[in-house]
């Protein structure tokens, strides 16, 4: 059965190929000190008595309600508005088609329902390089104003949101 828990300083993330260069790198060398020193957003990982199989980093953020999609912001104050952000997400290339992607995906929508609930959430952005925007959109995730915050050294991420109102909230095990 695979398990979802955060990442420990002792995991072995050596030996993790998502067949993604930027994810692996970022997996091995800035995942724990992110997390354990500079405490900036928490990694997830799924593994199976054994290796990890994927991850996903989250991290508290905010958004205007003037940046939100059409319809979606309407009703917001128009203060800074809490939110979960999917910074990164991948599964080990031998874990492929198993459904670690979809376990931890639903994991981050809980754990979005769970922040609603301790201290606020209005949804989940997230981040999307190009190759992702159309499996995010068929999730159900909508395209934000882009007003600031583009980097020049990276390729430029398309930041959507999926709200809150749109994430079912899980009953039991997924």
């Amino acid at each position: 059965m695979v398990e979802i828990r955060a990442l420990r300083p002792d995991d072995d993330r050596a030996r993790f190929r998502s067949g993604n260069p930027d994810l692996d790198r970022f997996f091995l060398r800035f995942a724990g000190q992110n997390q354990f020193r500079h405490h900036l957003g928490v990694t997830y990982v799924a593994s199976e008595a054994g290796p990890i199989l994927g991850f996903v980093t989250v991290s508290a953020t905010q958004l205007e309600a003037g940046d939100l999609p059409e319809g979606v912001g309407r009703n917001l104050p128009r203060y800074p508005l809490p939110a979960l952000r999917l910074s990164r997400l991948a599964v080990a290339e031998d874990a492929t088609g198993r459904g670690i992607g979809i376990a931890l995906l639903r994991f981050v929508f809980q754990l979005a329902h769970d922040m609603a609930g301790q201290l606020g959430c209005v949804g989940v952005v997230v981040d999307a390089k190009s190759a992702a925007v159309s499996f995010y959109g068929r999730l159900g995730f909508s395209e934000l104003k882009i007003t600031s915050g583009q980097l020049g050294d990276r390729p430029v991420a398309t930041p959507m949101f999926l709200p809150l109102s749109r994430i079912p909230q899980q009953t039991g095990p997924s």
